[in-house]
């Protein structure tokens, strides 16, 4: 069995908090936070494709984000439009592939018309694969995927005997995934805010207290390190996972 120092993640989840304190404690406005916070999303990325991490998942945009000001909202949007129109050819450079989980059709159409551009762009490279959660929860998630298992019942295509977890990871929007090996949550907070509901089952986690603005490669560097030091059972004793 290989020795659990040496095990690599195949898939590492953010949950990118602080973004507004970060700029409130400097005297300035939240937007300003939300700017500085795309570049600790570029030093993760470049980060993850230097540990060959397969899939880097960030949580960018929950379905609740849209109860805060409009007028951060509107910012944000337009500042995701530009980033993602600035971004694409490092993306292309770097053969990361693009991905976006969500109720992507509330999005302003601008948005949705960039993502979908990038999205097309990027989908034959072969690197790192990169998925933005936009308007996002787990439960909306859950909803979105109960109404699918519905079209499926109501077509014939399944019968109650045909549910199981595979057939409902199918309906996720993170199917063609693996599920999360780590979740980083920055910004101090131990919560999970309604990400991931579903495939966060045996997902090691770890709350840190930087501000995403001033998250670096070597925290994540540090994060795998110590996840490399965890045992991982899935409900087995120690002596089924690391046999004697």
């Amino acid at each position: 069995m290989e020795e659990t120092h040496n095990i690599m993640p195949r898939h590492i989840a953010i949950i990118m908090d602080g973004n507004g304190r970060w700029a409130q404690q400097r005297g300035l406005e939240r937007v300003y936070g939300h700017q500085a916070g795309t570049e600790a999303v570029r030093r993760a990325v470049e980060a993850c494709a230097k540990a060959n991490v397969q899939y880097l998942t960030l949580y960018a945009f929950s379905t609740e984000n849209w109860n805060r000001p409009k007028s951060e909202v509107d910012a944000l949007m337009h500042l995701l439009v530009k980033a993602l129109h600035d971004e694409v050819p490092k993306l292309m450079k770097n053969q990361v592939r693009l991905n976006a989980i969500g109720a992507m059709e509330d999005l302003p159409q601008a948005c949705q018309d960039e993502f979908r551009s990038a999205i097309a762009e990027t989908s034959r490279n072969t690197g790192l694969t990169l998925t933005i959660a936009l308007s996002y929860s787990g439960r909306n998630e859950w909803v979105r995927a109960a109404k699918k298992v519905f079209d499926d019942v109501a077509c014939h295509k399944v019968t109650k005997d045909d549910i199981c977890e595979t057939y409902l990871n199918s309906k996720m929007d993170t199917a063609q995934m693996p599920d999360p090996d780590i979740l980083i949550r920055t910004g101090g907070e131990c919560r999970i805010s309604n990400f991931l509901l579903w495939q966060l089952a045996y997902t090691e986690l770890f709350f840190l207290p930087v501000m995403w603005p001033d998250f670096k490669g070597d925290h994540l560097r540090e994060v795998i390190s110590q996840f490399q030091s965890r045992e991982r059972r899935f409900g087995k004793t120690s002596e089924q996972v690391t046999p004697r």
